[in-house]
């Protein structure tokens, strides 16, 4: 952990911070192809409401986590089943594959589908402990050309969240002693998730992390428009919402998920109908987050950003990254230290949109303990990590071990992640 006080943390940060923008201004002027006259937005700070969630387990399949068609799960805590990623899994709990939220839950859920580990987006319903974010008051940190502050930016530090995968809100909450900002949840295509876990979220006072999976979608068939009447449908309920919240449409389409195939430009085609559907729509309440795997299929970053839809269409960049230990443990600065240049290029706040750490090969505690000065020292623009909390392909939990934990509250304490 970092000797320093906050207050000498935070001016390493904007130094770094600023440091980091007058080199990537010199050689990156951002892309605003599809909607001339929208310049990069600067990172001042946006109010912002939501989170929510309860527990639900997963099997020992994929890293992702949407299921199929909608069914509700016991005591109505809803279950989202995982998508295949790396390797097989199996599903627990039947129709609704995953175990449910908390009693009183009552987010509605999406069953596994065959050969998809299950995981629990099952929502707390009487767990209001959550904080309110952070109010307008943002510290601006763009470049020239700025016309709109970013919303859900914190005026200091970093927002911290969790994919709930180890017990409920209201359980995590006890553990840690604060209910963590952000809340990760995923849901297939089909799934409404205007509604459910995600409208509880915004009443908690937390933000809503929505992971939408286009899972067995045909991405052809969104650039054609004949999936437009669902698009519409949320666009048109996100809408209604009425408060930020991030959307992460189609993460890791770089890497194993394929969900394009790999065709970068089909992708991109597609997240920009997407995209322009919901500005069509008046549903400006939506924070894009773009969250691309820390590698591509071929274990570099050769070709992370041709699938980058462009700076109109993106609020936040992002990634998903992993330190999967053994033989081949890594830092939480080697992890992430190769793809960040190329984020930051983009002169857009960054969130870590899964993260965790394997205990084998290396010392857990001590890893956590070395996230947060190595955010503030080396990767300043990432303004939001969320922890993949669930025993799963490797033990992500912040409980593997007492070491683990305790670390974890340590951080979690800090006032850099109490903006």
């Amino acid at each position: 952990m970092s000797h320093w006080s906050f207050e000498q943390r935070c001016l390493t940060r904007v130094v770094a911070a600023a440091w980091v923008l007058v080199q990537t201004a010199c050689g990156s002027t951002g892309d605003t192809s599809g909607k001339p006259g929208v310049g990069t937005a600067g990172l001042s700070g946006g109010a912002g409401r939501g989170g929510g969630g309860g527990a639900g387990n997963l099997g020992g399949g994929g890293m992702m986590h949407s299921g199929g068609g909608s069914s509700a799960g016991a005591t109505q805590g809803g279950a989202a089943g995982a998508r295949a990623g790396r390797g097989a899994g199996g599903a627990s709990g039947g129709t609704s594959a995953g175990n449910p939220g908390s009693v009183g839950g009552r987010a509605g859920g999406s069953g596994a589908r065959a050969g998809r580990s299950a995981g629990g987006n099952g929502a707390d319903g009487g767990d209001g402990a959550g904080t309110a974010a952070a109010g307008d008051a943002g510290q601006s940190m763009g470049g020239a050309g700025e016309t709109a502050p970013v919303p859900l930016v914190p005026a200091s530090g970093a927002l911290l969240g969790q994919y709930y995968g180890d017990g409920s809100i209201a359980a995590t909450t006890t553990k840690l002693g604060r209910t963590l900002k952000v809340h990760l949840t995923y849901w297939a295509w089909d799934d409404d998730w205007t509604q459910g876990a995600t409208r509880q979220d915004l009443d908690a006072g937390r933000i809503p992390l929505v992971n939408w999976e286009p899972d067995g979608i045909d991405f052809h068939d969104i650039v054609s428009g004949s999936l437009d009447a669902t698009i519409k449908a949320r666009a048109a309920s996100a809408k209604q919402l009425a408060v930020p919240f991030f959307l992460d449409f189609a993460a890791e389409m770089n890497g194993d998920e394929a969900w394009s195939g790999n065709d970068a430009p089909l992708y991109i085609d597609a997240y920009r109908h997407i995209h322009d559907l919901f500005a069509a729509a008046g549903a400006t309440n939506v924070v894009w987050a773009w969250c691309p795997n820390v590698t591509d299929v071929d274990n570099t970053n050769r070709h992370t950003l041709d699938y980058y839809p462009g700076d109109a269409y993106v609020d936040w960049t992002g990634v998903d990254g992993y330190n999967w230990g053994g033989g081949d443990w890594q830092s939480f600065r080697d992890v992430f230290k190769d793809i960040y240049p190329l984020l930051a290029g983009k002169q857009k706040p960054i969130i870590i949109g899964e993260m965790s750490s394997s205990e084998t090969g290396g010392d857990k505690g001590a890893w956590i303990d070395a996230m947060l000065p190595t955010l503030e020292q080396d990767f300043p623009l990432i303004r939001a990590v969320v922890w993949f909390d669930v025993n799963k392909e490797q033990d992500w939990r912040i409980s593997s071990s007492a070491a683990s934990e305790a670390a974890f509250k340590r951080m979690a304490a800090d006032p850099y992640f109490n903006p």
